[in-house]
């Protein structure tokens, strides 16, 4: 629903920049001439924010926090969907209430939310919890996908840096004390700390091995 003589911005989410498209804004009807010139933030003077990489279950979004921000009272900000606003209830509760107070009006795609309609509240409210529990399937399906490629051995985590042979024979090296630890990093190529976990694994293993040995 266009709006004469007021700013439109458009918030958009987008689980991945590859398959990212840009928001594209219902087009706006033609101001008269003595409307309001529109104002476009320098962050976007298109009017449009998108967040690549992001959905609504992250509140803390650049794109979201751009587009909050340069809403002036009046102005209506535009999402495609309210799933790209937000997937959790209080989340987009709070979202709207925050809009009401500024005074700007909250569109989900072509019809603007009206938080004084009973009516409206109920579907608001729906379709936020709709988007909350279909962002607790994913989060469900993608556990238990990781819990299956675990039992099947296709999961393993992050791997070490170095096999248990190389990683004894850093350990050797350092006692010795024939290298210093940047040495030894640009050796094995590894990092300062992975040499120290490393020198710090061989001693917790030499005392544990040291009291077995004494308490037998």
């Amino acid at each position: 629903m266009p709006v004469t003589g007021a700013n439109r911005h458009t918030a958009e989410s987008c689980p991945s920049s590859r398959s990212a498209t840009p928001a594209s804004p219902p087009t706006p009807k033609t101001s008269p001439p003595s409307a309001t010139p529109s104002r476009r933030s320098a962050s976007s003077p298109s009017g449009i924010y998108v967040d690549h990489g992001l959905t609504g279950t992250h509140r803390d979004r650049p794109g979201l926090r751009q587009a909050l921000a340069a809403c002036r009272a009046g102005d209506t900000l535009v999402v495609t969907k309210l799933d790209r606003l937000a997937r959790s209830l209080s989340d987009a509760r709070a979202i709207a209430d925050e809009l009401t107070s500024r005074q700007v009006k909250l569109a989900l795609g072509t019809a603007v939310h009206d938080p004084t309609d009973p009516v409206g509240r109920l579907l608001f409210n729906v379709l936020a919890m709709v988007a909350e529990f279909e962002a607790d399937l994913i989060r469900a399906r993608t556990r238990e996908g990781m819990r299956v490629a675990k039992a099947k051995g296709r999961l393993r985590g992050k791997q070490p840096k170095l096999s248990p042979m190389q990683e004894a024979h850093l350990v050797e090296l350092y006692r010795a004390g024939a290298h210093t630890v940047s040495e030894l990093e640009e050796l094995f190529g590894v990092t300062r700390s992975t040499v120290y976990r490393a020198v710090r694994r061989a001693g917790n293993g030499a005392t544990a091995t040291a009291d077995a040995a004494a308490s037998a």
